[in-house]
This record gives structure tokens, C-alpha cells and sequence, in this order.
């Protein structure tokens, strides 16, 4: 018999759980500190001597690059060829240089500026002495084409010298004194190898000269420094060879600030290259009638100016960045009157003091050409820059070159007829005034903003685009 089970004794509920005291609301992240820019290098003495380093380098390059404009009558006569063949020289040349640019900015990037101008100064000697020594018009060819491709590794590695040892407020007057160094090279064109050329001959001159190139590439490669110590750039990672240079041109386009400075270089550069490098002797020789010696102090007389106003542009822009746009179209028109003048003057021959002013403009094209380089360095980080100097350096020499062919090939259809050809110069200054116009308002908005604001934002309206 089983003893009845007591009823369940009634549990009686748990105590309901204290609550957790309230949590304090979580405050929103900071902001991520923008990333900072590597401090201003100092200048000073060390940095002068490891840029005029560079400086000299570009100085040959520029002397072996024009050496040209004052033997084109006599190349003509040693390789037996027309104004369009001879006018093949410094196409090529220029062929070879403007399309050196980007890769050139690229190894620049990568590089670093010694290693590029070494390559350089070896490449280009070599061509003059090439050069010097071709006994015929292909082999003449092929040497002016190696000079082109080691000229071309010269300028942009001397604007990374100075914005690596220069504070950046001293950027634009750094890029016109070199460009005022280049000239100088031209003068030396002009007033040491001409009347060498004329006086021992074509092959001692342009052997002799090519020396230079060995005179300047000691001191290169025992000093030269990319950066003074403590102001190394930030490293960059290098996803891939074609990823890195793809998007390096990339982004470097997008700017309009390099699209910008691509086409104030390209409008101003090449009246006066165009002058200086082959066609500018024998127009006033052949078309005015002046003897080489008094041609030859007219084309001195552009290289003086260029010096001249290299220094002044240099402070201006320096001092006033509003100054550029003015300065860069001011210089096109007044390129382009004293041009047009030159053509137009009623008589078969422009009278000296034309002529003469004509000279003291073209002196401007250069120091005005060199203020491209000042609206792509703003657009872009350090790690770009000789990717879109590369880029901005390429448009006064496509002009030149397309303005080389087409005044060749205008003297050989019309007889030499140079008012025809050289009206070719006014088609080519409409269009790039056209494209700075329209890219100007993009650039100067984007140049306001700080560089990683830029990064979180669309580059340029799509109008703005060209």
C-alpha cells in the first residue's frame, strides 16, 4: 500500500533580474586626420649645388638639342636632302622626345631622379657623337633620334631636384631658372658652336661638343642626391607594373590641372621652339636677306630675352598665382601680332626693327611655357609628380613637332614661299587657346581644394573634360 504523494509545493517566481544600468551613448568616430604632407625641405647652399648638378646636365642636353638650328643649311648641304628631309631631323628628334615624356615621369616616380638623369646624359652623348660621326642621312636619322630619347630624361628629373631640396614656395622660380639654364645651352649653340661648325668643320664640332656630355656625368654620378637627408618622399606601393603605370596616368589625367598646364605649355611653347631649333635661320637668311652673322644676333637676341623674362615671369608667378592665366594668353597674343605683322608687312622684305621685336617676343614663349608646370604641380601628390610633368611637358613639344612638318611641307609645295608656311603657327595657338579657356575654371576650382579633399570628390565636370 502506497502512501498518498503531498501536493507540489507552489514555486514561487524569480526575482525579475536587476537591470543594467543604462549605457552611455557611444560618440561618434573622430574624423581621420587627413594624411599629413612631408615638411618643406630646407634649400640653402647643399641644395644649390646638388641642383645646379642637374641643371648642367639639362644645359648639355639643351646645347646637343639645338646644335642643330645653326647647321641646318649645312646638314642640308652634307646629307644632299630638302627642307622636308631636313625638317625630319628635329621631327624625329622631338618625335622621340615628346613621346618620352610619360614613360620618362614614370621612371622618375619610380626611380628616382639620379638614376634617370644618368640614363639621360649617357643616351645623349652618344647620339651627338653619333651624330658627328653618320656618314649618311639614315644613320643622321638614328643618332638625332638617341639624343632626343636622352634629352628627354633631363628636364622633368631637374623639376623633381627642385621640389625635393626647395621649399614649394620657391617651386615656380626653381622651374624658370632652369628653363633660363636651357637657354643659356641655346646661346651656347648660337655663339660658341656656329662659328666652330664654320671654322674647323662638321665632324670636330659635333665630335668636340659631345665631350660636354662626359664633362657633366662625373660630378652626376659621384654627388647627386635625389633628397636631402629626413625628406624622403612617403614610400608608394607598386601594385603591378601595367596597374601602376596605368593608374599613375590616370590620375594624373583626371586632374584638370594636368590637362590644364599640357595646353598652356603646348600654346606657348612652340612659336619660339619652332624659331630656335630649325626654321628661324634659314627664314631670315633665305626670306629677309641678312647675312648668318646678323641672323645669328637676332636668334641670340631671343635667348637673351627668354633669360630675361624667365626672371621676371619666375617673381611674378612666385608672388601672384593669379598672375599665370593673364601671362601664359598675354604672351600667345603678342606672339601671335608680331607674327602676323612679320608675314603681312607690305614689303618683300620685314624692315630690322620688326624683325628685332619679333625676336624680343619670341623671348617670352619659353618662361611662358613653364608655367604650365605650375598649375600640375598643385593638382598632384608628390608621388605624381614627374608623371604629370611628364604630361604637361609633352604639349609644347607635339605642337613643335606637328609645326616643323608643316612648315617643310609647306616651303616644298609652294616653292619656299615662308608666309604661307609659317601661317601654319596661327591654326595651332586658336586651338590651345580654345582648350585653356574651357579647362581654366575646372583647374582653378579643384587648385583650391586641399589634395585629400580632392581624392573624395569627382576631378572635373564632365564638360570640362578635354
Amino acid at each position: 500500500m502506497s502512501l498518498p504523494t503531498p501536493p507540489a509545493r507552489p514555486t514561487r517566481p524569480a526575482p525579475p533580474a536587476p537591470s543594467a544600468p543604462p549605457t552611455a551613448p557611444t560618440p561618434p568616430a573622430a574624423p581621420a586626420e587627413p594624411p599629413r604632407l612631408p615638411p618643406d625641405p630646407p634649400g640653402g647652399r647643399r641644395a644649390l649645388a646638388v641642383w645646379a648638378i642637374g641643371v648642367a646636365v639639362y644645359f648639355v642636353a639643351v646645347i646637343f638639342r639645338t646644335s642643330l638650328g645653326v647647321a641646318g643649311l649645312d646638314a642640308a648641304d652634307r646629307f644632299h636632302v630638302n627642307a622636308s628631309a631636313l625638317a625630319t631631323f628635329s621631327i624625329l628628334q622631338l618625335l622621340v622626345y615628346a613621346g618620352m615624356q610619360i614613360p620618362v615621369g614614370l621612371l622618375v616616380d619610380r626611380l628616382g631622379t639620379k638614376r634617370v638623369l644618368t640614363m639621360g646624359a649617357v643616351l645623349f652623348t652618344v647620339g651627338q657623337l653619333g651624330f658627328a660621326l653618320a656618314p649618311s642621312y639614315g644613320t643622321a636619322l638614328a643618332a638625332r633620334a638617341l639624343l632626343g630619347c636622352g634629352d628627354a630624361m633631363t628636364f622633368i628629373s631637374v623639376l623633381r631636384l627642385g621640389t625635393r631640396w626647395f621649399p614649394a614656395r620657391r617651386g615656380p622660380l626653381m622651374a624658370q631658372l632652369a628653363g633660363l639654364v636651357g637657354m643659356a645651352g641655346n646661346l651656347v649653340s648660337t655663339l660658341v658652336l656656329a662659328p666652330v661648325l664654320h671654322g674647323v668643320g662638321w665632324v670636330p664640332a659635333f665630335a668636340g661638343s659631345s665631350a660636354a656630355g662626359l664633362l657633366v656625368l662625373v660630378p652626376l654620378v659621384l654627388f647627386l642626391r635625389d633628397h636631402p637627408e629626413g625628406h624622403a618622399p612617403p614610400p608608394v606601393v607598386h601594385a603591378g607594373g601595367g596597374g601602376f603605370v596605368r593608374r599613375q596616368i590616370a590620375e594624373s589625367w583626371r586632374e584638370p590641372g594636368t590637362r590644364l598646364g599640357l595646353w598652356v605649355h603646348f600654346t606657348t611653347q612652340f612659336p619660339a621652339m619652332v624659331f630656335l631649333l630649325l626654321w628661324g635661320m634659314p627664314f631670315l637668311v633665305e626670306a629677309q636677306g641678312l647675312s648668318r652673322t646678323t641672323a645669328g644676333g637676332l636668334m641670340t637676341l631671343i635667348v637673351v630675352a627668354n633669360m630675361g623674362f624667365g626672371l621676371l615671369y619666375g617673381q611674378l608667378v612666385g608672388r601672384r598665382q593669379g598672375a599665370r592665366i593673364p601671362l601664359a594668353l598675354g604672351t600667345v597674343a603678342a606672339t601671335a601680332a608680331l607674327w602676323g605683322a612679320v608675314l603681312a608687312y607690305p614689303g618683300e622684305r620685314a624692315p630690322m626693327w620688326l624683325l628685332t621685336a619679333l625676336c624680343v617676343v619670341l623671348g617670352t614663349c619659353g618662361p611662358a611655357s613653364m608655367i604650365g608646370f605650375d598649375f600640375a604641380r598643385p593638382a598632384n601628390p608628390s608621388e605624381r609628380q614627374g608623371t604629370a610633368s611628364g604630361i604637361t611637358n609633352m604639349g609644347g613639344f607635339l605642337a613643335s613637332m606637328t609645326t616643323l612638318l608643316a612648315v617643310g611641307l609647306l616651303l616644298d609645295a609652294t616653292g619656299g614661299d615662308y608666309r604661307i608656311a609659317f601661317s601654319s603657327v596661327f591654326f595651332l595657338e586658336v586651338l590651345g587657346v580654345t582648350r585653356i579657356l574651357r579647362l581654366r575654371p575646372a583647374a582653378l576650382a579643384r587648385e583650391r581644394l586641399p589634395l585629400p579633399a580632392r581624392d573624395a570628390g569627382p576631378a572635373a565636370p564632365a564638360r570640362a573634360r578635354t
